[in-house]
Order: C-alpha cells, then sequence, then structure tokens
C-alpha cells in the first residue's frame, strides 16, 4: 500500500476558497485503478495560514497514481509555496477500518 500527503499552507482568509474547490470538483478517484480512500485534513492555524493536508491510500504507486495528480497545484493563488509532497510505503496496519462520522 502507498499512502501519499500533500500539505497545504492556505492563506488567511482563503480557508472557505480553498475547502471550495476540493468538495466542488469532479473526482474520479473511485474509478482509478489502484485508488483505496481520500481524506482532506484541515489542521492547525499559524499567523499568516492554515495548514491542510490531503491524505490518499493507493494499493501501489502506479501511472494511474500519477495521473490523479497531475493537476496538483493548479490553484496556487490560495496557498503558500508549493504543496509539500509526502509519499509512505505501509509497513505495517493494525486494527480495523471504523467511519465515525467527522471524528
Amino acid at each position: 500500500m502507498f499512502i501519499a500527503m500533500n500539505r497545504f499552507k492556505v492563506i488567511k482568509g482563503s480557508e472557505a476558497a480553498f475547502e471550495s474547490v476540493w468538495l466542488s470538483r469532479d473526482s474520479h478517484l473511485d474509478k482509478v485503478p489502484g485508488f483505496i480512500e481520500f481524506h482532506l485534513l484541515k489542521g492547525p492555524e499559524a499567523e499568516d495560514h492554515t495548514l491542510y493536508a490531503s491524505h490518499t491510500m493507493w494499493k501501489t504507486k502506479s501511472e494511474a497514481f500519477r495521473a490523479a495528480h497531475s493537476k496538483a497545484g493548479d490553484n496556487k493563488p490560495l496557498y503558500l509555496g508549493h504543496p509539500q509532497f509526502e509519499g509512505f510505503e505501509t509497513i505495517q496496519t493494525a486494527g480495523g477500518r471504523q467511519r465515525h462520522g467527522g471524528v
């Protein structure tokens, strides 16, 4: 399994616009081979930005993964710098897959 994460430092006051871009996008991830799960995470606030992260789980790092991320950075005016990509290969997984509403 492969986990892909991007961190975005969203400019203060642009949080609603940034979230709207993600919530209104026409995503077809569920049709991409190897896709497992996606999360958009809102993190702590700093003086000049709010931290967000996208978290996507894939069966493997593949061409489908690269294609699904080909437009990363199209909404750059909403955040500071480039998204910080972090990719991880899963070494161990424990526990079941439980869903907890917004928790």
